[in-house]
């Protein structure tokens, strides 16, 4: 395990333009749980399937319900970045990762200090009324009794991809250029099973692929570094 870490810190010493990817293993560590692990929400007993609850469909059809679990489940206002967060943003302070990715929606990497964030999968900290589109921040989501409505009567919706609507593509594109034009890409805290977001390591033609993960996942033959452990674990001795 050393000798990886050592290999990771003289990749970082040699390259200059770094993008961080990264899926849900990097909040883990905040105490937000993932997703598809065994204590993830997936593997939570509700009324109605997690996957159903965060589709496009049953928002529209039974807001009610998609908000008693939202705000119950997806609130990350209280939770603070952790070693990985941090170690982020003052990496890209040295002017060595120029961008970050990310599938959370939790706002923890701009929390810590980073600026440059391309968030695949929305934020819960940005909200728009589905009538008139003005902004709510998420303390005014999570405050509210029932569902979040505007001052003009209509539905306010979180900026989060749910199942069947589509990512939004200034946000890819804007990804897939700083992924190409990297010479290091570190993959970090996911299993690289949701398309699209796993598609975009394609893209990248750089010199150093670095896969960070608790578990093994299909790219892994791909990297030149793959450590198989917790990220906190790894970035606190960066």
């Amino acid at each position: 395990m050393d000798e990886k870490i050592k290999q990771f810190k003289n990749m970082l010493a040699e390259s200059n333009n770094i993008v961080f990817f990264g899926g849900a293993g990097v909040s883990t560590e905040s105490g937000i749980p993932d997703f598809r692990s065994a204590d993830g929400l997936y593997n939570q007993q509700y009324k109605y399937p997690p996957e159903e609850i965060l589709s496009h469909t049953f928002f529209m059809n039974n807001t009610e319900e998609f908000y008693k679990f939202y705000k119950d489940k997806l609130n990350s206002l209280k939770y603070e970045p952790n070693i990985t967060h941090l170690k982020l943003a003052e990496l890209e302070k040295k002017g060595k990762v120029k961008a970050i990715v990310t599938q959370n929606i939790d706002g923890l990497h701009q929390k810590a200090g980073s600026k440059v964030v391309y968030e695949l999968h929305g934020s819960i900290l940005r909200n728009y009324c589905m009538d008139c589109n003005k902004f709510y921040d998420a303390e005014y989501v999570f405050d509210s009794i029932g569902i979040p409505k505007c001052t003009c009567g209509g539905t306010i919706k979180p900026d989060v991809v749910l199942y069947e609507e589509g990512l939004d593509n200034k946000t890819v594109n804007a990804a897939i250029e700083a992924i190409s034009k990297a010479d290091m890409l570190i993959v970090a805290g996911t299993s690289l099973t949701v398309y699209p977001a796993s598609g975009l390591i394609r893209y990248f033609n750089g010199k150093y692929l670095v896969l960070i993960n608790r578990s093994i996942t299909p790219y892994d033959h791909m990297a030149n570094l793959v450590i198989n452990d917790s990220l906190g674990k790894v970035f606190s001795q960066v």
